[in-house]
């Protein structure tokens, strides 16, 4: 563990692969519950004396820890916050004000599509976004980076598992942040993937936040080329550069309708080489 910072009584450390959240103060050693997470008190109504059993506020704090800790953010992004976020051009402005109103007017029924060069800080915004909803709200949150998704279905085919099984625990989900969406080889099985589990959580209702590095922009040949679905992976799809082309029509219409979308200019800096990093240790 490195690098931790106190936020209201939780820490967060990188644990692993993963952002970590712990009490500042183990539960067991709280002097108001005696460790049971349960406080005892008593109000007077009508005359009477009567006790009345209250989850300890070190309790709930250990309860969104772990819906943190659940959610299995990257661990390079145990610190992302929103106020660490260092935009420098217009679009990210706006992307750190979208992401921001939509986890201070949460609940809210549509999520957001970030688009940018790599190191932009799109991961990082995703991330200040779970840990807010999941430690100021207690909402239940979880990231998933898609490339890193079907690896682990493909592992879970040699045990015996259904993709669907996998899934599942994903479609349910209250915010689901989905990275590098469009990345991959376009194959059959990937496009197939990603169809389930965005179809799951669009007819479900459920929230979804994603990030990309492909453009949030329809191709101009739209018109000629005709309905692109994710049933046939086209060659001139494999090197596009848009995002319709990578995940198809149907998805990308899904998109339109479930998020906000943000995309910043090619231009926009890697804060990642940026010269005030350069030769400082990444938190």
């Amino acid at each position: 563990m490195a690098n931790a910072t106190d936020a209201g009584g939780i820490t967060f450390d990188r644990v692993g692969d993963y952002a970590a959240a712990r009490l500042t103060q183990k539960l067991s050693e709280c002097p108001d519950c005696g460790g049971t997470g349960l406080m005892r008190t008593t109000t007077h109504q009508n005359g009477r004396d009567y006790e009345v059993v209250t989850a300890c506020p070190r309790a709930r704090l250990q309860k969104r820890a772990t819906l943190y800790n659940q959610a299995h953010l990257p661990a390079v992004q145990s610190l992302a916050t929103f106020e660490t976020y260092k935009p420098s051009n217009a679009e990210q402005h706006r992307a750190l004000q979208v992401v921001k109103e939509f986890a201070f007017r949460w609940p809210t029924q549509r999520g957001f599509v970030l688009s940018g060069p790599v190191g932009t800080g799109k991961t990082h915004l995703l991330s200040a976004t779970l840990k807010h909803v999941a430690i100021e709200l207690g909402v239940n949150v979880s990231y998933v980076e898609i490339s890193l998704l079907y690896s682990q279905i493909r592992r879970g085919f040699q045990d015996g598992k259904s993709g669907g099984e996998i899934i599942g625990p994903l479609s349910q989900v209250d915010v689901l942040a989905i990275d590098e969406l469009g990345k991959g080889r376009g194959s059959q099985f990937e496009l197939e993937t990603l169809d389930e589990l965005i179809a799951r959580r669009y007819n479900a209702g459920k929230v979804t936040l994603f990030a990309t590095n492909y453009s949030l922009k329809p191709p101009e040949e739209r018109a000629q080329r005709g309905y692109f679905g994710t049933e046939t992976v086209l060659e001139s799809a494999k090197d596009s550069k848009l995002l319709c082309d990578r995940v198809g029509d149907r998805i990308y219409s899904r998109l339109c309708e479930m998020c906000e979308f943000v995309e910043f200019p090619a231009a926009t800096p890697d804060m990642r080489r940026s010269p005030q990093l350069a030769g400082r240790k990444r938190p």
